[in-house]
């Protein structure tokens, strides 16, 4: 049998199942890889729904990244295309970084992305204050924790583009790490057939990066998406019936007038008296109050009497104490402190005290000590030593102005 002998659907196939071209090329979206039943699965306005919704979110994702890194940062168009994972898998087999993002409001299922592992080197060499020139090619714990932090920054503003496009609350959360060899690790072991939807964007980092990311969606995900952005398929709710008004009533056949009542007779009231006073002639200048150009007059009234105000001078003398008065509260209990000093100390200092330390406070040998009454300081005195027990001579009254500087 020669080529000849066979139909163009079996040549297709055969060069279907040979793989076709390899290196994917992602802006052309290559037959071979995306799947042929694909319209079927999203039609051709979906695709360009998910390529725009990946447009405006990963531009908002570009910014974030570039304040980062430092860099400028540029994510082009995606190229949206359908296959299952295994697919896949064969045309990009090279270690990736995949970066698993579930979304917990709007959104119900996974976002997963891939980035190449020399790429994820780049970032993480940038994040940790390198620059990115000479990056380390084994990704350790702490490589992998810079980089997820920056994608979960990028997923954050993401998830924020995602809210102002479909009008609703987005949310994520954190960001699951790993890497994963395409070509040796088996991502989809169950579902292996399953159709996945991959958008490609080539993305470019200021001469260090010049490599493809992808987004790997489930067909259910994006279908959700592409609904949100559409306004979904909620229908409008069919406007009220209009409520049927009963019929205004027939008015009764005319009926003969009665005659009208004969008018009251008129009544002859006296004349208001008029015993108002003058006005008073203006005693004011006339202001202007702001509202437009005309001149309001104030409401003053000028017939009123007004005299100064009169105050009885204020007496010196000492102000007699009513002794039966304090006596009701003579046996009322309080508590008198003496403060010997003060001092601050620091939790680490607190914490070093043991026995025998020696804590030094803010009063100098033989200066006076203060006295307290319930909290408020009185007067001051030196202690002394009564029968062994401490006692304190009182030395000086505190004058008003001395308690009333303690209270502040």
């Amino acid at each position: 049998m020669t080529m000849s002998d066979l139909s163009q659907a079996e040549i297709d196939a055969l060069l279907a199942g040979a793989g076709g071209d390899s290196s994917g090329d992602s802006s052309g979206g290559d037959a071979s890889f995306d799947g042929g039943d694909s319209e079927e699965l999203l039609s051709p306005i979906e695709k360009d729904a998910l390529g725009e919704i990946g447009n405006i979110s990963m531009g908002s994702a570009a910014t974030t990244l570039s304040t980062l890194l430092g860099h400028k940062v540029n994510i082009t168009t995606p190229n949206v295309t359908v296959a299952p994972m295994n697919v896949i898998q064969q045309h990009y087999p090279l270690p990736y970084l995949v970066v698993e993002v579930a979304y917990t409001v709007g959104i119900d299922g996974n976002n997963v992305f891939a980035i190449q592992a020399t790429d994820a080197a780049v970032i993480a060499d940038l994040m940790m204050g390198g620059d990115g020139t000479n990056p380390d090619p084994e990704l350790n714990e702490i490589h992998l924790s810079a980089v997820g932090e920056a994608m979960n920054q990028m997923m954050g503003a993401v998830a924020t583009s995602l809210s102002t496009m479909f009008n609703k609350k987005i949310d994520i959360s954190p960001p699951k790490v790993n890497l994963v060899d395409f070509g040796k690790e088996d991502l989809a072991k169950e579902n292996r057939t399953e159709p996945m939807v991959r958008a490609a964007f080539h993305m470019e980092v200021d001469g260090l990066i010049d490599s493809e990311i992808m987004q790997i969606l489930t067909v259910k995900v994006a279908k959700e998406m592409v609904n949100s952005l559409m306004g979904g398929n909620d229908e409008p709710e069919p406007a009220p019936a209009p409520v049927a008004q009963p019929a205004a009533p027939t008015p009764p056949p005319a009926q003969k007038a009665a005659p009208a009542p004969p008018p009251p007779p008129p009544q002859n009231y006296p004349p208001p008296q008029q015993n108002y006073p003058p006005p008073p002639q203006q005693q004011y200048p006339p202001q202007n109050y702001g509202y437009g150009s005309s001149q309001m007059q104030p409401n003053v009234v000028t017939n009123m009497p007004v005299s100064p105000a009169q105050f009885t001078p204020l007496s010196t003398e000492p102000v007699q104490i009513n002794e039966a008065n304090i006596g009701l509260i003579l046996d009322v209990p309080l508590q008198v402190t003496v403060e010997l000093g003060r001092t601050k100390k620091t939790i680490k200092e607190i914490l070093d005290l043991a026995t025998g330390s020696i804590v030094e406070l803010d009063k100098l040998a033989g200066e006076p000590v203060e006295i307290q009454v319930n909290g408020h300081f009185l007067a001051k005195g030196e202690v002394v030593v009564i029968d062994e027990n401490f006692g304190v001579r009182i030395t000086e009254i505190a004058t008003p102005a001395e308690r009333a500087a303690h209270l502040t």
